[in-house]
């Protein structure tokens, strides 16, 4: 991590990735908690401007959400009883409400989640899950420019065209230029 607590690395590990939410507002007690216990976390987070006390702009890096974050899958018995043993309420979420099963967010699509969620990179946008979702797009493969690799939804915010990739709680949008992408067979 860099002294922003950002990973600056993404692991090509395989193991897939359980998306938390917290209901209480101490993300960054519940993320210390569970690095303790040797759990990978990733929070989200962007800079932000704001005005001091002293009348001065400063620039911070804070989390996108405040009750959502991500945990690396260890085994499902550990993560299971960390959440138990922790004293901050949380919950992982699962596949279907009526569900026992966590619903696991793929190796891949988490670090490419992760590659897009870096805060160096200006022209980007979150969406909630529901907006996210409303979207309309073509699932794309970006085949030119610094976005070469990346998978997701071609979708149109503001007249412009943005790649959106989407995980449990959370989407992301990057500016795209629609004619670096094309189409995946489905």
């Amino acid at each position: 991590m860099n002294e922003e607590g950002q990973n600056t690395i993404v692991d090509q590990s395989a193991q897939p990735w359980y998306a938390i939410r917290l209901f209480s507002l101490r993300q960054k007690e519940v993320e210390e908690y569970l690095t303790a216990k040797n759990l990978e976390t990733f929070i989200p987070r962007q800079w932000v401007d704001y005005e001091g006390r002293d009348g001065k702009v400063h620039h911070e890096l804070r989390p996108v959400v405040h009750n959502l974050l991500f945990v690396k899958k260890t085994t499902e018995n550990e993560l299971k009883q960390a959440v138990a043993e922790c004293q901050f309420k949380m919950s992982v979420i699962r596949k279907a409400k009526d569900s026992s099963d966590y619903y696991e967010i793929p190796s891949r699509q988490m670090n490419e989640f992760r590659l897009m969620c870096n805060p160096d990179i200006e022209l980007r946008q979150y969406l909630s899950e529901e907006e996210a979702k409303m979207k309309v797009g073509a699932e794309v493969l970006v085949k030119f420019g610094p976005l070469k690799g990346l998978t997701g939804r071609l979708v149109r915010i503001s007249k412009k065209y943005y790649l959106l990739k989407e995980v449990p709680g959370l989407g992301v949008a990057l500016k795209v230029s629609r004619w670096c992408c094309v189409a995946l067979d489905s």
